[in-house]
């Protein structure tokens, strides 16, 4: 006699409805879920990714995929039944509530989460895949992994990654040495962060409001993240112990046809620098910090996660 057993997903669908939704600062949206299911739903914290599927003009969330393999049944849907789907990150969980939080940022009918966010109301029904709290393994889907003998922090990216910095920034403990630099498009959008002692966070705005004209994108950051690092001086020496010869392995990546993303999963090895750096964002700056932080600063490159967000002038399906 055979016995089937079913199978418990990391990720999981989670049909929510909105519950509030609260104007942070003119670029900001915060919007929280709730649901019946979401006390199931898994509270990692650190950048916590999870995808947001979008209701359908005229059909809501009646298309909803449901199972273990909701992805494959998402794509075996006709296109015109399948629920846009776009990643963000959980700003906060609160299972024991049915609550989660996710901000997003706002930029118009640009895209189908900006759209949606710019009139999102109480009640509104969307579905979140999310990790599943019932599910014995690791869930995964955060890139925060600092090594535990890092002396400093440097955490760098644009408003895409406002929200997943914050709360990597409000779980540091105290006394953590970090360097935090947000480049957002204007001085409205500095939000308010409880910052542990030793961490330094700077916005950057794009635009002042004082007549002047905005900022080129990346350009503030990039400049930050380059100060930054000359201040850190020689606790950026090149480690004796790197491989300096494969240290520009995947630098070149073509972020028109791949996706810029590496997250460091193995110890860093003795005698290097003790920074760790964590970079998101608009890839194409994100590629230059990292190039900046690799060959021209001489940090391991088994120190640097990078993750290219979104690539201007594309859409982040």
């Amino acid at each position: 006699m055979t016995v089937e057993t079913t199978q418990i997903p990391a990720y999981r669908t989670f049909p929510v409805q909105v519950a509030r939704v609260q104007r942070l600062s003119p670029s900001f949206l915060r919007v929280t879920f709730t649901g019946p299911e979401l006390d199931a739903f898994a509270s990692n914290g650190f950048d916590q990714r999870i995808k947001v599927m979008l209701p359908l003009p005229g059909r809501g969330i009646l298309d909803c995929p449901a199972g273990e393999d909701w992805y494959g049944a998402w794509r075996s849907l006709p296109p015109e039944r399948q629920m846009p789907i776009r990643t963000y990150t959980v700003r906060a969980a609160r299972p024991e509530l049915h609550e989660v939080d996710v901000d997003f940022v706002l930029h118009g009918a640009t895209g189908p989460a900006s759209a949606w966010a710019e009139h999102a109301a109480a009640g509104d029904e969307v579905v979140l895949v999310g990790p599943n709290a019932h599910f014995s393994g690791p869930t995964g889907g955060f890139e925060w992994h600092p090594p535990a003998d890092a002396s400093c922090l440097l955490v760098a990216g644009d408003e895409t990654a406002v929200p997943a910095i914050c709360a990597i920034v409000e779980a540091l403990p105290e006394g953590t040495h970090a360097r935090v630099l947000l480049e957002v498009p204007v001085a409205g959008d500095a939000l308010d962060v409880a910052t542990p002692r030793g961490v330094e966070v700077t916005w950057l705005p794009r635009s002042t409001g004082n007549g002047a004209p905005a900022a080129r994108r990346g350009a503030l950051l990039t400049a930050a993240v380059v100060a930054a690092v000359g201040d850190l001086g020689d606790r950026l020496a090149p480690s004796p112990a790197a491989d300096l010869a494969d240290v520009d392995v995947d630098i070149d990546i073509d972020i028109d046809s791949g996706i810029l993303w590496e997250v460091p999963d193995g110890p860093v090895p003795t005698g290097s620098s003790g920074v760790y750096a964590w970079l998101a964002g608009e890839a194409g700056v994100v590629k230059g910090l990292r190039r900046h932080l690799v060959q021209e600063a001489g940090v391991d490159r088994r120190s640097v996660a990078f993750m290219g967000y979104w690539r201007e002038g594309r859409d982040s399906d």
